[in-house]
Order: C-alpha cells, then structure tokens, then sequence
C-alpha cells in the first residue's frame, strides 16, 4: 500500500466533542466546544482539556480553577458545532441554543441539563504547550441523567447517541466491535 508522507499535524482521529461549559461569579455562563479533551489518570480521576489562550473561555477557566465537561449526543451537535464558532463575548451561548444551565454540585459553575453526563473538574495544573494550553484537572464530581439508567441501575451511557470529532467532522458512534478482553476471552 502507497503511502504519502505529510508534515507533523494532529492527526488521532476521532475525539469526543464535548462542550465545557464555565462562569466567573456574578457573569453569565458560557459554553466552549472542545475537540482536546481526555481522560489521564484514574485514580484520582483526572481530565484534561486543550484551550486556545485567546478563546473567551479560557481567562474564565484559569481565573476560576473550574470547569464542566458536558458529553454530546446526536441532539446536541449543532449546539455543539454553534458553541465552538460563536464567542461568548458576542452572544450568550445558552440563550442562543435553547440550553439550560443547572447548578454545579461540587463546582461553582453550571453544567448543561441536555447532557447525558456531566463531569465537574477542578483545575491543578495550566500546561503551556503554543497554541493551545492544557488545564489538568481533578474530576470532583459526576451527574448523570435518570433518562439513561436501566432497571437494575447500570447506565447505559452507549445508548445516549454520544458524538465524536474527526478531521473537521461530527460523527455519531457507531456500531459496537466487541467487548473489552473479547480479543483474549475462550470461546
């Protein structure tokens, strides 16, 4: 197979799409869409999110220590998309799509009520990279929607619709391959 040869570049496709959703005190809310976001230690659990220093977001995230990881389904994509080209700057971003800001419970800043999952971080570390900077944060606390929870109490996080980013794409998850282990479990 041919193969062509291109610059360094950003090519681990795809990511979550997730919206960060953040409020200095007394301020409106604003949303962020971030396509760097991910899991980096579990024990204690960790996150981290990449954000350009000149997006309006990030002065709130590094003044406040605070953000909300807000997981994106098929329903929330165009917010999504609309939440990462808009600035909260110019327009409130909640107002604008019809979203709806409940109260953090370990946090001070809101979380979106449309999402299926909302992760509550605490900054412990600004990481300057160039275009982007890392905050390393602490996850303080999960919400989940009743919506997605079975009888037995399991949630079933795979069935929200969940989205993905991909080389300047939105995707919805799609079918499932198999299991963790499945590559090793006797038949």
């Amino acid at each position: 197979m041919a193969k062509q040869n291109w610059k360094p570049g950003n090519m681990l496709y795809p990511v979550p799409a997730v919206m960060v959703s953040c409020q200095r005190p007394g301020e409106k809310p604003n949303i962020v869409t971030i396509a760097w976001a991910g899991t980096i230690c579990s024990d204690p659990a960790m996150v981290s999110i990449s954000v350009r220093p000149e997006r309006y977001s990030y002065d709130i995230i590094k003044e406040t220590g605070e953000f909300t990881i807000n997981l994106v389904t098929e329903k929330l994509a165009f917010a999504t998309d609309y939440c990462g080209v808009k600035s909260g700057r110019d327009v409130d971003k909640f107002k604008e799509m019809n979203l709806h800001a409940c109260d953090g419970v370990n946090v001070s800043c809101p979380a979106i009520e449309e999402s299926p999952v909302n992760v509550e971080c605490k900054v412990k570390q600004v990481v300057e990279l160039g275009s982007h900077h890392m905050f390393i944060a602490e996850v303080v606390g999960v919400q989940i929607s009743d919506e997605y929870m079975d009888k037995t109490g399991k949630f079933n996080l795979n069935s929200t619709g969940l989205v993905a980013y991909s080389h300047g794409e939105y995707f919805a998850l799609g079918d499932k391959l198999g299991k963790f282990g499945y590559s090793v479990r006797k038949k």
